[in-house]
């Protein structure tokens, strides 16, 4: 089975004392009510450069070391699939190699050539043959939902645990992908 995960509020934290809708309301835009990001300004993407710095990034302990025993059981393929913009191919170069994603993952694709996000995963989902995904973007999961109604997807939102749709699932926990 193949196993996608996004990379931010599922491995690495948002800054603390940062509201998730301030975030969603800064990156993303309504374009004819179509699911739209915005590639941030000069301004805005040094801020967010410096917002990456894993100080203010924390990892997600308990997810890390969910998809790492996930990996030593070797029965599956998992893949780090991130809509991250290229301005921040240095910090997530930096966050790989200090998590050693590149020795758990069987790949890792990275938006580096600054596309829509929906589209970019849609793409390498497509590619992969992925059958399970996992994210914390809700808009975007109903977006790849409908797109790809083969695959599960699971919102990540640490609120609730429901089913939304045939193929689209929300989970507190990671290990919830697999009961």
């Amino acid at each position: 089975m193949n196993i996608g995960f996004d990379l931010d509020k599922i491995f690495i934290d948002y800054p603390p004392f940062v509201p998730d809708g301030l975030i969603d309301r800064l990156y993303k835009k309504r374009a004819n009510g179509e699911l739209s990001y915005r590639i941030p300004s000069r301004v805005e993407q040094i801020i967010r450069l410096i917002s990456h710095y894993s100080l203010f990034r924390p990892s997600i302990k308990k997810n890390i070391e969910i998809i790492k025993k996930l990996h030593r059981k070797n029965t599956n393929k998992y893949y780090l699939i991130s809509g991250r913009f290229g301005f921040l191919k240095n910090r997530t170069d930096e966050v790989i190699k200090k998590y050693k994603f590149d020795k758990i993952f069987n790949g890792l694709y990275f938006n580096f050539a600054n596309n829509q996000p929906h589209l970019f995963k849609q793409k390498i989902i497509i590619k992969l043959k992925i059958n399970l995904y996992v994210d914390d973007d809700l808009q975007l999961l109903q977006y790849l939902s409908v797109k790809n109604p083969k695959v599960k997807f699971f919102w990540l939102n640490n609120k609730e645990s429901r089913e939304l749709e045939d193929n689209l699932f929300a989970i507190k926990d990671l290990s919830e992908m697999f009961t």
